[in-house]
């Protein structure tokens, strides 16, 4: 997925010196980080941040600069990453930021009105939250960022009194503030139709020079009202705009939906279950799918604070709305829900199984009135150790060398005698899944069983960019038979992808095939 994420959303966890749950240590082995982290069991424990630690700010940030490097290695070089927060680590969240993607790829900060009632707080009721938005580079993301639909508020503003055959119009004003930059010739006195003499107000002066302004009169741009004596307005044809409204940074309630609207919204999901305390809501979301990605450019999006899946959610219901066919990758650590969630309930024990139970619900339709979503595709993948055996023997210092070896021989024969003979067709699917994901696939590929290669059990792999041949059967050996059908389309100026495993070629098998396909060819 490298430099191929059009949008990115993420809404880390708020640093309120409460239950930190992402404890990076970058001084561990591998052994001990599988086993903290818990990827060998069902979820991990919080780790608590609180404020009186030294490292209160630093742990945060620590864990979120990691992870913005990683945003942007995945970033597409027109893409944009949205990151919501609070007061509580914004100013030195925007300096990560502007280290990360750099100060100049800065596009802008937003305020999300995500509540309308007033709290009862010790000294201000905070009504608004953060997203700070960097492009990968600015310039192009400049060139592609998309307008807004208009709305049916911007639609009542146009009319044609005046029937003018170029169609429906809207008035703006013609005069600005005065100041440092402003021309004497934006300071004159304009006669309207009526004989009535107007000058700009105090302080302020006409945008156009007496020339401009006639110029506009004479193309019917200019109005002065149905009697003729108003104050003179600029005309600005619906013909003429652009397909929608330049994106604001202020996005209200009754725009974007609060967390209130969003709270009732995830407990329909569920049924009348709370299932989540804090989601954002879906409309919020889908505001910067809007601004980002376009109905039918298979979008890749992602969002690796899923939390309630909020994100998917919005991705699903965009594509419904406009026919679009954006894709979306969710990620969540197995985070421990409460004992006394609500969710609990339901049989979810970690946060994650919260994020894969809405997709399916929002795919599948809910509430009184179910409305399932056209999809093409849901998987979930949980992160674990390689399919592929590694040696994990540790020889014993108080044994001989010959005791050692002998142990690490039936060491070995253990792990082939135990290995892939009990695969099932989950596991199957779980080893095509890694080799193609370091060969640099999409999981999002397609598996056609090739009957031309009748010697050898070869999938065509295809994920809408690359293809390839595969074989990763355990007990085959490439056959003769294989190697020269690929040799011929090689010949042929169609030289295949072909992969397989290292266990299944001699040492002349693996020689032609690097002869003949060259870097097209890669054994596991």
């Amino acid at each position: 997925c490298r430099n191929q994420g059009k949008s990115i959303y993420i809404a880390p966890p708020d640093n309120t010196g409460h239950d930190f749950i992402y404890k990076d240590d970058y001084k561990k082995d591998k052994q001990s980080y599988w086993e903290e982290s818990g990827v060998t069991d069902n979820g991990v424990q919080l780790n608590s941040n609180p404020e009186t630690s030294g490292r209160h700010h630093s742990d945060w940030l620590s864990m979120i600069y990691a992870r913005l490097c990683v945003a942007r290695s995945l970033l597409h070089p027109d893409g944009a990453i949205f990151v919501s927060c609070d007061d509580n680590e914004l100013t030195n969240l925007k300096r990560v930021l502007d280290l990360v993607f750099g100060e100049d790829n800065f596009i802008a900060t937003f305020l999300w009105e995500k509540r309308t009632t007033r709290e009862n707080r010790k000294v201000f009721s905070i009504n608004h939250d953060y997203i700070l938005c960097y492009a990968r580079d600015k310039e192009r993301f400049t060139e592609r960022r998309n307008m807004l639909p208009i709305t049916a508020e911007v639609e009542a503003r146009y009319s044609n009194p005046d029937n003018d055959a170029r169609g429906e119009w809207q008035s703006v004003s013609i005069n600005a503030q005065a100041g440092p930059g402003r021309r004497k010739e934006q300071f004159f006195t304009i006669t309207t139709p009526s004989g009535r003499k107007v000058d700009p107000p105090s302080g302020r002066c006409w945008i156009v020079t007496q020339e401009r302004l006639q110029e506009l009169i004479d193309d019917g741009r200019i109005w002065f009202g149905k009697d003729g004596g108003n104050v003179p307005r600029e005309k600005l044809f619906k013909s003429e705009s652009n397909d929608g409204l330049v994106p604001h940074t202020l996005w209200q309630a009754n725009e974007v939906g609060t967390t209130d609207t969003a709270k009732k919204h995830l407990i329909n999901v569920f049924g009348g279950v709370e299932a989540f305390d804090t989601p954002k809501s879906v409309e919020l979301l889908q505001r910067i799918l809007q601004i980002t990605t376009n109905p039918k450019e298979q979008a890749l999006t992602m969002d690796f604070f899923a939390g309630s899946g909020t994100f998917a959610d919005a991705v699903l219901k965009q594509n419904l709305a406009d026919e679009g066919n954006r894709r979306c990758i969710s990620v969540q650590i197995p985070e421990f829900l409460p004992e006394d969630s609500p969710a609990r309930a339901l049989d979810h024990e970690i946060l994650s199984d919260i994020t894969i139970e809405r997709v399916k619900r929002v795919i599948e339709g809910y509430g009184d009135n179910p409305q399932p979503i056209p999809d093409t595709g849901f998987k979930v993948y949980k992160l674990q150790k390689s399919n592929f055996p590694r040696c994990e023997f540790k020889p014993d210092p108080d044994a001989d060398e010959a005791t050692n070896v002998a142990a690490l021989r039936q060491y070995i024969e253990e792990k082939e005698a135990s290995y892939f003979l009990t695969l099932s067709a989950d596991g199957e699917q779980a080893v095509f899944d890694e080799v193609l994901l370091k060969n640099g696939f999409q999981l999002h590929y397609t598996r056609t069983l090739r009957d031309d290669f009748p010697d050898n059990t070869i999938y065509e792999i295809n994920d809408g960019r690359r293809t390839a041949l595969v074989c990763l059967a355990w007990n085959e050996s490439i056959k003769d038979s294989t190697i020269k059908t690929l040799r011929d389309q090689a010949e042929a100026g169609d030289r295949p992808f072909f992969i397989c495993l290292e266990r299944s070629l001699t040492t002349t098998a693996k020689w032609n095939l690097k002869h003949f396909l060259g870097n097209h060819f890669n054994a596991f």
